[in-house]
């Protein structure tokens, strides 16, 4: 990204401009002609790190994110009102999860492809599908309609201190999740013992046009009792 520093006070110049500018745009134009409301969540992933080390074992390599992903899919298919896109003053829901990730680029700049079909896929799938993506979106291999479709995006922000953060939807879509990173807390288990467990951070930012506060706040809920229930 082209950086002009201005002679009067030193101060560093970086001009909008190109793939940082679509960005720009389409982020107000998001904030702007949507009803945006994000909910926070966390949920213990004990027995999902339990199903990570399994799958290891038996040479499937997975990661947090992979495994996030798999249950969002399952929980879409649960609750179709949440997953497709708003258009014209119409909603328009779609049978298929086509999974939105943000992958993030160097020179600040970011894209969200769609893996198309994600509903048919196991999680191994799922993670050579995104790998594919991340990939090819590095080497700006990406195509227009993978670029440009989509039902519902995750943005994984697990790597960073970030537990919590409200992203902006990708529009036109109705949702967008953010995976936040893990941290341990203190639980009481039935013998009234004290115990660290790991906890991470969830936060789903929906359109309020299309869906209300409650039926999002079910999705949320699901989302996080079908990644507690794994073992």
């Amino acid at each position: 990204m082209e950086q002009v520093t201005a002679s009067t006070d030193s101060r560093t110049v970086v001009p909008l401009r190109g793939v940082r500018a679509m960005i720009a745009d389409k982020m107000a134009s998001s904030l702007r002609e949507g009803a945006q409301l994000t909910h926070h969540g966390s949920c213990d992933i004990s027995g999902l790190l339990g199903f990570k080390q399994r799958m290891a074992a038996d040479g499937v390599k997975l990661s947090v994110e992979d495994i996030v992903n798999h249950c969002v899919v399952q929980v879409l298919q649960r609750h179709p009102d949440i997953n497709g896109t708003v258009k014209d003053k119409e909603i328009h829901l779609s049978s298929s999860v086509d999974l939105c990730v943000a992958i993030a680029l160097p020179g600040n700049l970011l894209v969200a492809p769609a893996i198309f079909g994600a509903n048919e896929m196991d999680p191994s799938s799922l993670r050579e599908a995104r790998r594919d993506l991340v990939s090819r979106a590095q080497s700006n291999k990406l195509s227009v309609t993978e670029m440009t479709s989509g039902t519902f995006t995750v943005s994984n922000l697990g790597l960073t201190r970030v537990e919590h953060f409200t992203p902006i939807i990708n529009a036109p879509q109705i949702g967008i999740l953010g995976i936040g990173c893990s941290t341990e807390r203190p639980v009481s288990d039935s013998d009234g013992n004290i115990t660290l467990r790991p906890y991470v951070g969830l936060s789903l930012t929906f359109d309020h046009r299309a869906i209300d506060g409650g039926p999002a706040g079910d999705i949320l809920t699901d989302l996080c009792n079908t990644i507690e229930a794994l073992s």
